[in-house]
């Protein structure tokens, strides 16, 4: 599926697709999106608030997800591998430092280049996100459906996703209509369920960042759902209590999604947490 806004950046392990949007000399802001999830699960609107706030909006494929190609595919790689690969997306572009927001598995790398690249990272915003898998990750059910295999079908594939999106996301703001036109338009851009499986397995393994976290020195935002049954609040709760002076932001009608009614909320608490960081001249 073409999208004339679709870039890709070579770099050591992977062709990695990004799209960015907004004004060059504006502040670079790094959205990592997370498991089995590709860069259209930011949504545009959100973007557009992003970029209409003044920002340089950077968002990335994973690998192993979206239009990101593997030049050589390891069995198994760890979450640094992610965050490596998105600091030599700031090299490509020729950007110092950049304000890092992630999302579910995305807030673990975003979490993961403060503590490893902080002269990388200008500030943290973490959504929906833990410190460990161990703490607020959902079980039963829950997993169970992110977990099953995508039937052949197509129609019965977009269906599949729909029903697990409906499952982790918001209840209050439920639009069925909209998240299956998102599994639509995910499943016919990219699918790479075997990538997914090496997400899954590179979260599972991944340290706990708690320690680590309680050394961080720079500006943070924690966004958290109280309707989030994939990553619990406690996530979101274990995640502020860990980092200094963070602020945080739990959202009661949010779940692990990004509704469209919340969207100007966020982008507000993402602009708020920038600017506790002095633009360097």
């Amino acid at each position: 599926m073409f999208d004339e806004r679709d870039q890709f950046a070579e770099l050591s392990d992977v062709r990695m697709c990004y799209r960015d949007e907004g004004d060059r000399n504006g502040q670079p802001l790094l959205l990592i999106m997370g498991l089995s999830s590709q860069l259209i699960h930011w949504p545009q609107e959100l973007v557009d608030d992003l970029v209409a706030r003044g920002y340089r909006v950077i968002r990335p494929d994973n690998r192993d997800s979206g239009l990101t190609e593997w030049k050589a595919t390891p069995s198994q790689y760890y979450l640094r591998a992610i965050a490596r690969d998105t600091v030599e997306l700031l090299d490509y572009l020729d950007i110092e430092a950049a304000h890092v927001v992630g999302a579910s598995m995305g807030g673990m790398v975003a979490q993961l280049l403060a503590i490893e690249y902080s002269q990388r990272v200008l500030s943290l915003c973490s959504i929906m996100s833990t410190p460990h898998i161990s703490i607020g990750m959902a079980e039963g059910d829950v997993l169970e459906e992110l977990m099953k295999k995508l039937p052949d079908d197509r129609e019965a594939a977009i269906e599949q996703i729909t029903d697990l999106y409906t499952l982790i996301g918001s209840k209050t703001y439920a639009d069925r209509e909209a998240r299956r036109a998102l599994a639509t338009q995910a499943y016919d851009r990219a699918q790479h369920p075997e990538g997914s499986q090496r997400q899954v397995t590179a979260a599972l393994i991944a340290p706990d960042r708690t320690a680590k976290l309680r050394q961080l020195r720079l500006p943070a935002m924690v966004i958290h759902g109280g309707e989030d049954s994939l990553i619990k609040i406690a996530g979101g709760e274990a995640t502020h209590a860990a980092i200094a002076d963070s602020l945080y932001r739990p959202l009661r009608e949010m779940g692990h999604d990004i509704p469209a009614p919340l969207i100007e909320q966020i982008g507000a608490a993402i602009a708020e947490n920038v600017a506790r960081r002095p633009v360097r001249v």
